[in-house]
């Protein structure tokens, strides 16, 4: 069972920061791209950020400029640096692991922006 481990969630005030993390074992983190996805209640699991082994990122139109996803190989770690938030920022944050037909998916982390 593969395991990506996500942590950073929280509550900010509007116009706040914050930065989740995902671990993930290192063959998963060698091989396959990285990427967040977020859910609202009610609502679908929609794309947000991806870094691919090489370091190549692409981002959702919705969050460009305002969310870095980077990846620290030395921790087998990637990250979502979340600036300029907004209360529909608000969702639940989820890691992912893509190489060709497989998925792995973390459990989750909660990010609240509200005053």
């Amino acid at each position: 069972q593969v395991q990506l481990v996500e942590s950073g969630g929280g509550l900010v005030q509007p116009g706040g920061s914050l930065r989740p993390s995902c671990a993930a074992p290192g063959a998963i983190f060698v091989n396959y791209a990285l990427g967040w996805y977020r859910q609202a209640p009610g609502k679908q699991r929609d794309f947000i950020a991806l870094i691919t082994s090489g370091g190549s990122t692409n981002y959702a139109g919705s969050v460009k400029g305002r969310f870095t996803i980077s990846r620290d190989n030395a921790k087998n770690t990637v990250y979502l640096q979340m600036n300029s938030l907004k209360s529909e920022d608000t969702a639940v944050y989820y890691c992912n692991a893509n190489r060709r037909a497989v998925t792995y998916w973390g459990q989750g982390t909660q990010v609240t922006v509200s005053s």
